[in-house]
């Protein structure tokens, strides 16, 4: 999988602003084939703050159906883009991608607050990631977005 917010390529531990990630990433699938489909998964298990973070994880989109070998805008988008706002301390956007049994087979969650990757895998019959990556992020003073 490969992730990208316009010219910016998301590996782990990168730290992007919330300035440049207004618009949703391009998700690229590198793997499977044209019958294959994934379904991507992007939360921010760190709510409100790293440090307690009795609220996690938030949703902020889910795509399903998207067939191997191509990207995201070929996917059912079942949760939209929200992009993300952290308030306190830095806080890691994870994307999972999860390899479907079957076409439309996976379910609109009940909500975006506490939301539960895990679970809602199991729930779908998701199974484990086949690929994942994260970023970090955190509030953006005026200051840090005229010098970025």
């Amino acid at each position: 999988m490969s992730v990208t917010y316009n010219t910016k390529q998301v590996f782990n531990g990168r730290e992007l602003l919330p300035s440049s990630l207004t618009l949703k990433p391009r998700v690229q699938v590198l793997d499977g084939d044209l019958i294959s489909f994934f379904t991507l998964i992007m939360t921010d298990p760190d709510v409100p703050g790293p440090s307690d973070p009795y609220l996690r994880e938030h949703l902020h989109w889910i795509v399903t159906d998207i067939p191997g070998t191509t990207n995201a805008t070929f996917g059912n988008e079942l949760v939209s883009y929200e992009m993300p706002r952290p308030n306190i301390g830095i806080h890691r956007f994870v994307f999972l991608l999860f390899k479907q049994n079957r076409r439309a087979s996976v379910t609109v969650p009940d909500s975006r607050d506490r939301f539960c990757a895990r679970q809602y895998a199991e729930l779908n019959n998701l199974g484990l990631p086949v690929a994942a990556v994260y970023f970090n992020c955190q509030r953006e003073t005026a200051a840090r977005r005229r010098a970025s």
